[in-house]
């Protein structure tokens, strides 16, 4: 790795580090086989109701899809869970035992609750393979970190997931060089390396190719009951990939829950034909 690299690697892995230093003290239990719960939040900004009373729960192992037009609230409803905004009132819960409201972000993502917006952001000036190394979740000092030999099984850990992420062959090419999709691949990886319990994923396949969103599909389905996995998407194709046809579909409207079943069940819903996919 050259200067500038190592330079870049530092920084990189310094805010890496500074977000995994807060000590979260109780384990996550899913004794009740319940990853997220959110309970009746309600967000408002400026006497606009963002959530307004939102309830929903998403189970241990599930894929979940969240569907709504937009100004619906599944970004405040994904910034609620995050900590990145706190609801005006109710409940959000990691497992049975972790109070998502009383962490902060940096907490929540330690925890195990892992969020990929929907621009990727990568380390353009390193390589696939260093951006997955400096997302290991290991709790080391920069320089140490950066002159650290990778045991082998880390290196196993990563060729695992370089495989999974569909970039086995792109490993020493630098991230910057990447296309959009692949971009939004290497970002997912680097989650997974931090080994998350609760993956929330704001549409994963915007600006996609057919190719590349089918090939998204693939790994979502892949990481399904090994992860708890929030997709908010439009693109109802890539929706259909994802349930395929036996997976519940959470429409929000207006803040709040407007319709939950099989994504055949809500197309057929007159409200949400109304407020959504009637248009």
């Amino acid at each position: 790795m050259t200067p500038d690299l190592m330079e870049a690697g530092a920084r990189a892995l310094a805010a890496h580090q500074a977000r995994s230093r807060a000590y979260v003290s109780d384990e996550v239990y899913f004794g009740q086989g319940v990853a997220l719960y959110v309970d009746e939040i309600s967000v408002s900004f400026d006497g606009f109701k963002a959530l307004n009373a939102l309830s929903l729960t998403i189970d241990v192992g599930e894929l979940r899809c969240i569907i709504g037009p937009n100004g619906a609230g599944k970004t405040t409803m994904m910034d609620c869970i995050t900590g990145k905004t706190r609801p005006d009132s109710g409940r959000v819960s990691f497992g049975s035992n972790i109070d998502l409201l009383r962490l902060s972000e940096p907490q929540i993502a330690q925890a195990g609750v892992g969020r990929k917006f929907q621009k990727p952001t990568v380390y353009e000036q390193l390589t696939v393979f260093e951006n997955l190394e400096l997302a290991l979740k290991a709790d080391r000092r920069v320089r140490a970190a950066l002159l650290h030999r990778l045991t082998g099984a880390q290196r196993d850990r990563i060729g695992e997931v370089l495989v999974l992420i569909h970039l086995k062959g792109e490993a020493q090419r630098m991230a910057g060089l990447l296309s959009h999709g692949q971009k939004q691949w290497l970002e997912i990886g680097m989650l997974l390396m931090q080994d998350p319990k609760l993956l929330l994923l704001d549409e994963p396949v915007a600006g996609m190719t057919d190719e590349e969103t089918e090939r998204t599909a693939e790994l979502f389905l892949s990481l399904e009951g090994r992860h708890s996995l929030v997709v908010v998407e439009h693109d109802m194709k890539f929706v259909d990939q994802l349930t395929q046809g036996r997976k519940k579909v959470t429409v929000l409207h207006e803040g709040s829950v407007l319709a939950e079943g099989l994504l055949s069940e809500v197309q057929a819903n007159e409200k949400v034909v109304e407020v959504y996919l009637g248009r």
